[in-house]
């Protein structure tokens, strides 16, 4: 798996600048891309696409916000694969999202 791919500057606009309300950003994004990142791995065992879609949707949007491209680019290919029914971009970029979300714990 690549490196997390961040577009710090990015994020930094988004921010306003506010390197503390960055901080504060990426706290939240880490925690609630955890939730989802467990919610997709239980929504995978349970082979329900509609909510690992659910769960890689939300991951993509938080993740493109902060400029996480990497995360944002694997959440992607998961949800365009579970809306049509399958879970084998699930089964195939849950080890490599688990990753990045580990590098992103280093932020």
């Amino acid at each position: 798996m690549g490196s997390l791919n961040w577009d710090k500057q990015f994020a930094l606009e988004q921010a306003a600048e506010d390197t503390e309300l960055l901080q504060e950003l990426i706290d939240i994004f880490k925690k609630s891309c955890s939730d989802d990142y467990k919610s997709m791995k239980t929504s995978l065992a349970d082979k329900d696409p509609v909510r690992v879609c659910a769960s890689a949707h939300s991951i993509k949007g938080a993740a493109a916000s902060l400029g996480m491209i990497s995360i944002r680019d694997v959440a992607s290919e998961i949800e365009q694969d579970c809306r049509t029914g399958s879970l084998t971009a699930a089964q195939e970029k849950i080890e490599d999202m688990n990753e990045l979300l580990q590098q992103l714990q280093n932020l």
